[in-house]
């Protein structure tokens, strides 16, 4: 499940550029069994269930919130995984407009959400992501004290922020930064051309 730069750049576009949602596609990923019982070993059956007949992407969000290209389906059903034509750890097939993936043994490194995304009209559609976690295990209840440090009191119950709205945070900054330095160099470009037609 190796990133491939160029693929993750669109899919930070599609994150955080709202335009990308404006056409009808109806894109759903679900599983046809139960995932919240998941056991390590079992086979994760996933399906992309849509209208269009165009080839789609299956995307692996893991627990740290790190993109994963898995697969790319295509319409003839010819499945394309990064660098080969065959995984030892995925399946992927089509039947109709139904695009499928299958971890063959999920581990813990296979948890987190999985999405599908179709390429449509040069817009990227997203899923709702299909949550796949191992069942928590439980621990023996622990007691939280407070310690004090310099005279201030430390709370160990505060909650560290969500990565998933860091991460958020941050696609929508890249979305910025891949927006406006681009048209900041079109601006300068075209008060050189005015500069030059004026001298001129």
């Amino acid at each position: 499940m190796d990133t491939a730069p160029a693929l993750l750049l669109l899919l930070a576009l599609g994150f955080c550029c709202p335009g990308i949602y404006g056409q009808s596609l109806r894109i759903m990923a679900k599983s046809p069994r139960d995932t919240t019982q998941l056991q390590v070993g079992q086979r994760l059956e996933l399906e992309c269930q849509t209208d269009k007949n165009t080839g789609a992407f299956w995307i692996h969000k893991d627990k740290k919130g790190t993109l994963h290209f898995i697969v790319f389906i295509s319409s003839t059903s010819r499945a394309t995984f990064p660098n080969h034509r065959t995984s030892t750890r995925f399946e992927a097939s089509k039947h109709d407009t139904t695009y499928s993936l299958a971890v063959k043994s999920f581990t813990p490194q296979d948890q987190g959400n999985y999405f599908c995304v179709m390429n449509y009209n040069q817009m990227l559609f997203f899923s709702p992501g299909q949550p796949a976690f191992l069942p928590a295990t439980t621990a023996a209840p622990t007691t939280c004290v407070p310690t004090t440090k310099g005279g201030t009191t430390e709370d160990p119950n505060l909650k560290t922020p969500d990565p998933g709205s860091r991460l958020q945070e941050g696609l929508e900054q890249f979305c910025l930064a891949f927006l406006w330095i681009p048209l900041a160099g079109l601006c300068l470009l075209l008060l050189q051309l005015l500069a030059t037609t004026i001298v001129l």
